[in-house]
């Protein structure tokens, strides 16, 4: 039986992602998932459900295997689904530091490579894909808000989510027949939380606050945010805000 819809997650290993997955783990849908690691949790729960589970093992912070990864999905998508879905959720915050000591040009480049040139390398197999098949097809770019304001000690990480941003744009102008925005997710008890605060203060001043909304409970879960992102999809009005941000969605 064909699946009524094919999805595919980048980051899906943990934090926001893994929730992202477990959520699309619905009858009628395919998942493809892309990550560092295997996920034995994520692949015993679409056995249960009955849900058909790619894992594709890579790490997109290589360009190169970001290229071939997206050349091995687009060749397995199906072709008679009636809705696709691009979930780029992959992501870094590393490195922190400060604009006089952002030095080290390979951690530089390798949140780039991650951050920015693995979701246009997805983008351009998956629109190739998707283009003459008749059905709705949909790209979520997982950006933040350090994209639309500048955060001290966050250079890389703001300056590759601002290019998300202006990329996904750019994809709404180009009219690919593809609907698609660049979502904030909010801040998020996630991993990459758990980093920022372990940051030090001369690398990122305001570590203090993002500390104080973990202890006071002001961070989403994974799972509530995952939730409220898979609603925001399913939405008749997705790609109506190109730079949309999920705090404005109960």
């Amino acid at each position: 039986m064909a699946p009524s819809t094919v999805a595919v997650l980048t980051g899906a290993s943990r934090g926001l992602g893994q929730a992202l997955a477990l959520g699309l783990l619905q009858a009628g849908t395919r998942l493809v998932t892309v990550s560092r690691n295997h996920d034995d949790t994520l692949a015993a729960r679409a056995m249960e459900a009955g849900v058909s589970l790619q894992q594709v093992q890579s790490d997109l912070a290589n360009p190169a295997a970001a290229e071939r990864v997206a050349s091995q999905i687009v060749a397995g998508l199906p072709k008679d689904a009636q809705r696709y879905l691009l979930i780029n959720n992959a992501g870094t915050v590393d490195p922190i530091k400060q604009a006089c000591d952002l030095s080290n040009a390979g951690s530089i480049a390798a949140a780039f490579s991650l951050n920015v040139t693995s979701v246009i390398l997805l983008t351009a197999a998956f629109l190739q894909a998707v283009k003459p098949l008749q059905a709705d097809c949909r790209i979520l770019n997982i950006s933040s808000g350090a994209g639309r304001r500048p955060m001290p000690g966050w250079g890389v990480y703001c300056a590759s989510k601002a290019a998300l941003d202006r990329y996904t744009e750019v994809l709404h102008a180009e009219q690919h027949g593809v609907r698609i925005v660049a979502l904030a997710p909010g801040v998020i008890d996630t991993g990459m939380q758990e980093k920022i605060r372990g940051s030090a203060a001369n690398d990122f001043p305001h570590v203090e606050r993002f500390s104080h909304m973990h202890d006071s409970g002001q961070l989403s879960s994974p799972a509530d945010t995952a939730a409220r992102i898979l609603r925001y999809i399913e939405r008749d009005d997705f790609g109506t805000i190109v730079l949309d941000d999920i705090r404005n969605y109960a």
